[in-house]
């Protein structure tokens, strides 16, 4: 395998969860999608030497792709979420069908999807396999797997589907990744956050979450504000010593008392998410909060889109070369 970066296509990029770890996985963005302007604009915050495309991804044209290593993206999830109403491919927020057409018209080496768990359910068997169908007659062999974010070092469970389609030619080099860490707990992660103020109960407090976190909720414009999800995750916070029914500004001053139930900050929801400090996230706190517990964790998209860059091999090349700011 050469060092050389591969190029990536990612569609719905979001705050750039699965971007920030693809690209730690070898792979440089020729183009962005997203339709949010705040997340666009953390895209662009954080990499400005990036081509973000801020709008509808049926406005991009694959062709002037052609070739690319890599189309990725994390489609939208309500057609297939449990909270939601499960329509499927009679929901107009299904953006599958765009992702197989970006695919016929720009031809990558390999393609990555991601999704909530409720696409792997048996309530979806026809729709996924007519995906897999699409891909195979497109020069796909495709293979899917629930992986859970907990398994790299993420500190909540978070599963996602994940399905990853190669040319047959490599296909057979690809393995999904296995549990690359030991679970971190949310006292692990957050211990030095909840300290930053110098409260004196931050590490009795770390100590009590010592379990991971139940997957964070971003939600939508259209329901609620900036808390950690529904009845039964705000029970499960709570479990931890975390008050989830709002995001706070500020870590717990000096002076709170030693048994205080804190509330979390968007910073300690990323380092929950997989962000590390260097990723930062543009928009007011609710816009903020929504960015990140929509996110795709970056350790999991890097751990696949090393297994995915290991099968393409050191024989595929870049179309272009672009320059990364860090």
């Amino acid at each position: 395998m050469t060092n050389q970066d591969l190029s990536v296509l990612e569609i719905c990029a979001g705050a750039g969860g699965q971007s920030f770890g693809l690209e730690r996985a070898g792979f440089r963005h020729e183009l962005a999608v997203e339709i949010d302007k705040d997340a666009s604009n953390t895209l662009r915050l954080n990499r400005p030497d990036w081509d973000v495309h801020e709008g509808d991804v049926r406005e991009v044209n694959g062709r002037d792709y052609r070739g690319i290593d890599l189309l990725a993206g994390g489609v939208p999830c309500p057609p297939f979420s449990v909270a939601g109403k499960q329509l499927g491919a009679d929901d107009e927020r299904d953006l599958f069908p765009e992702a197989l057409r970006l695919v016929r018209e720009a031809r990558p080496a390999a393609v990555m999807l991601e999704n909530v768990k409720g696409l792997a359910s048996s309530r979806f068997n026809n729709y996924r396999n007519e995906i897999i169908r699409e891909l195979e007659r497109l020069g796909y062999l495709t293979t899917w797997q629930l992986l859970f974010s907990s398994e790299f070092g993420v500190p909540q469970l978070r599963p996602r589907f994940i399905l990853v389609g190669i040319k047959r030619a490599k296909f057979k080099h690809f393995a999904f990744p296995g549990a690359t860490n030991s679970p971190t707990t949310v006292g692990e992660a957050l211990g030095p956050l909840m300290a930053a103020n110098e409260w004196k109960g931050a590490a009795a407090w770390a100590r009590r979450a010592n379990g991971v976190a139940p997957t964070v909720v971003g939600g939508s414009k259209k329901h609620g504000g900036a808390d950690l999800g529904p009845t039964r995750a705000k029970a499960a916070w709570l479990e931890l010593g975390v008050d989830g029914k709002g995001i706070v500004e500020e870590a717990p001053s000096a002076d709170a008392p030693l048994d205080l139930i804190p509330r979390l900050t968007n910073p300690m929801v990323a380092r929950i998410q997989g962000f590390d400090a260097s990723w930062r996230f543009s928009g007011r706190k609710t816009a903020v909060y929504r960015q990140i517990g929509n996110a795709f964790p970056p350790p999991v998209a890097e751990g696949v889109g090393t297994a995915i860059r290991a099968a393409l091999g050191a024989t595929t090349t870049s179309r272009r070369s672009l320059r990364i700011v860090a």
